[in-house]
């Protein structure tokens, strides 16, 4: 839950005359704060025939004085503007009895030792601990609180030798992608080594004779590299050529002998190559595949890699293959392509292959041998999230989560040769999940394609056109959106309103065909859908305009601007968090290049066609009424680079003819940004 929904939660009951919540009245405009003047300084260019103005260039510049200044007068009118109103105050201590119970990862098992991520009730951050056997106590390896006065650093598991001795974990400030990655050894309960310096990293490997690989994205690109546990020279074993828009990702087989190197073309690519490399000989890295225009993926099942692969398959199929021979000539399918269900996922445990289906948005996993006989199901009737097995192929155990947006998380502990699961441990959020209701419905989008939709309410609630409802989506980068437990949703249908999850063209949900309908060319599809669902809701008389907020972040946050501008009728609030705004320059700032194989770049004529047709910063209109919005972003997101909420925000402030009422707001933070960072006390209060 980011700490920002309470502010969403504000902007969205400033809206709602239902909400059963305190309600005071809009300050008069007289009484109103001043919104904050922005110097306009426009820069016209002409691209492939059509001028482009840009008013908020200089606010592309993060650093600069004026920049700085401009970020200090907008936090202190979002904080007048919010810092009166009693909705934080109504949602914040539910919330934070809902977030503050002890909370454990799914552990990474090692000859007999657990390794896990731990919150305990009344801590802030999660520390890393183990259990060795089962029923064993736990006990703190790293404990991030010493690290930041503000707990803004925060820790995590990056792996372990297979022996259980040498923890690699890494050390993050604030919500930056960047980390360094630390050596721990677990029997003298020390730091041991050099650690690996501040960058960001792509895979990170500690094998049985000490040796250390791991991937580094330099400024050139991605390169994989060998280093001795203790410190020392590094060895560059893989990447010299590829350029700084390639994703390179590396891991290695339990016995240590063998390294998989995955080359992604970018984010969510529709093409992977992937080599495998026998570290005990001095021989280049085998090809597995790198001349199809497909994804692939893969594992090490001892000497066989096992592949996923959506090559003429779009709900993808998976492979095996000799690890002394494993290019194409050589892949037998062990499972075929299912029709009626889209792969998610291959993991390996205990000598099986657990693939992870998707049919109707609804999760299974089925395990195999390496000859594709079928072994076992696991499966639940309730809508949810049943998380991808993890384990190796050596380990006897496999584990797995299960979760829905009203039942908090059990982690199973799954013991392959005797099918037997047993419970590894329950989050006991004070809950009562039989107070609600998870529903998944259809809707029409525009083209006619029938897209599902999961919703959470209180039970009895009425279907009369006056509910608050809190819309959020995705819709990009095969990402599937499933009911994954949220103390914000509980929080939000306690008090009377209703919850809504569209699964939208540009996802994974229903495999590669599903993803490219919502990608390049066929962005607008998303889009469609996103306000199709909205339209559904308001038809059906879940809730009606003046009751409906939508959120949304990243890819996501597109999404909402994006609708926003296009249909700035249809709801009341939005929240845009880590937004991509400026789709005309977006490819240029950052690690941006990732993701132009799923938006195109303006730079290519045809692609900025598409573009220009639906980039939000293009399109703001003025004199148009928008609804309330709050864009979010901060100096620590080195992901989409927050010129795109700084600019969207004073350009939609000078033209938009919104009033106090229905302000348009930016929450701008120094330590927090797209992989998080808040502590659960800012989560719960800011």
């Amino acid at each position: 839950m980011r700490t920002l929904t309470i502010t969403f939660l504000a902007l969205l009951l400033a809206a709602c005359a239902t909400q059963p919540a305190p309600q005071t009245a809009a300050p008069a405009a007289s009484l109103a704060p001043a919104v904050p003047a922005s110097e306009v300084r426009e820069v016209a260019e002409t691209l492939h025939g059509v001028e482009i103005r840009d008013p908020y260039r200089w606010l592309e510049d993060q650093d600069a004085p004026a920049t700085r200044d401009w970020i200090a007068r907008q936090n202190t009118y979002t904080d007048a503007i919010l810092g009166n109103r009693p909705e934080p105050a109504l949602f914040a201590p539910r919330l934070r009895e809902l977030l503050s119970t002890d909370k454990v990862s799914t552990p990474m098992y090692r000859a007999g030792r657990y390794f896990f991520k731990r919150r305990e009730v009344g801590q802030d951050l999660y520390s890393i601990y183990m259990r060795e056997g089962a029923t064993a106590k736990d006990q703190l390896l790293i404990d991030p609180a010493p690290l930041s006065a503000d707990h803004t650093t925060n820790v995590g598991v990056s792996d372990v030798s297979t022996d259980g001795k040498v923890l690699a974990y890494f050390v993050r400030k604030g919500g930056a992608d960047e980390y360094e990655i630390h050596f721990f050894d677990v029997d003298a309960r020390q730091d041991i080594g050099t650690p690996l310096p501040l960058a960001r990293y792509y895979g990170t490997t500690v094998t049985p004779e000490r040796q250390v690989y791991f991937t580094r994205q330099n400024a050139d690109g991605p390169r994989v590299y060998r280093r001795a546990l203790g410190g020392g020279a590094e060895t560059e074993v893989f990447g010299a050529g590829y350029t700084k828009e390639k994703i390179i990702f590396n891991t290695s087989s339990d016995d240590g002998r063998y390294m998989l190197i995955h080359v992604f073309h970018g984010s969510a690519p529709k093409k992977t190559e992937l080599y495998l490399d026998d570290l005990r000989d001095n021989e280049p890295a085998r090809t597995v595949v790198n001349d199809l225009d497909f994804r692939s993926t893969g594992e090490m099942a001892g000497d066989f890699v096992v592949i996923q692969s959506n090559w003429d398959a779009p709900n993808d199929r998976v492979f095996v293959a000799p690890a002394a021979s494993p290019g194409r000539a050589n892949w037998k399918e062990i499972v075929p392509e299912n029709p009626k269900a889209a792969i998610q996922g291959t993991s390996l445990a205990g000598g099986r292959v657990f693939v992870s289906y998707l049919e109707d948005v609804k999760p299974r996993i089925i395990g195999y041998d390496l000859q594709g006989d079928r072994k076992e199901e696991v499966s639940f009737d309730t809508l949810g999230n049943l998380a991808t097995m993890s384990g190796t192929w050596d380990s006897p155990l496999a584990f797995f989560s299960f979760s829905s947006y009203h039942m908090p998380p059990t982690i199973y502990q799954y013991d392959v040769a005797r099918g037997e699961r047993t419970v590894f441990a329950r989050e006991s959020a004070p809950v009562v999940s039989e107070n609600f209701t998870v529903e998944q419905v259809w809707y029409p989008s525009k083209d006619g394609t029938r897209i599902p939709m999961f919703l959470m309410y209180k039970k009895g609630l009425q279907r009369n056109g006056k509910n608050p409802t809190y819309m959020t989506a995705y819709g990009g980068f095969t990402s599937s959106m499933l009911p994954n437990f949220s103390a914000s949703a509980i929080t939000w249908a306690e008090q009377g309103g209703i919850y809504a999850v569209p699964n939208l063209r540009g996802g994974g949900e229903f495999g590669e065909g599903w993803h490219r309908a919502g990608m390049l060319d066929k962005k607008q599809n998303t889009f469609d859908d996103f306000i199709a669902a909205a339209e559904f809701l308001i038809r059906e008389r879940y809730t009606s305009s003046r009751n409906l907020g939508i959120s949304g972040g990243s890819n996501g946050g597109l999404l909402v601007a994006a609708t926003a501008m296009q249909r700035p009728e249809l709801v009341s609030a939005v929240i845009c968090s880590f937004p991509l705004i400026d789709m005309i320059r977006y490819h240029q700032f950052l690690v941006a290049g990732y993701w132009v194989p799923e938006y195109g770049s303006s730079a290519d004529p045809e692609q900025f066609r598409w573009l220009y047709a639906y980039s939000p910063y293009h399109h703001v209109k003025r004199g148009t009424k928008y609804p309330a919005m709050l864009f979010i972003t901060g100096d620590a997101d080195t992901r989409v680079a927050p010129l795109h909420a700084r600019k969207m925000t004073a350009l939609m402030q000078r033209d938009a003819a919104n009033g106090p009422e229905d302000p348009i707001l930016l929450r701008y933070h120094e330590a927090f940004g797209h992989s998080g960072g808040e502590p659960l006390n800012v989560q719960v209060t800011n």
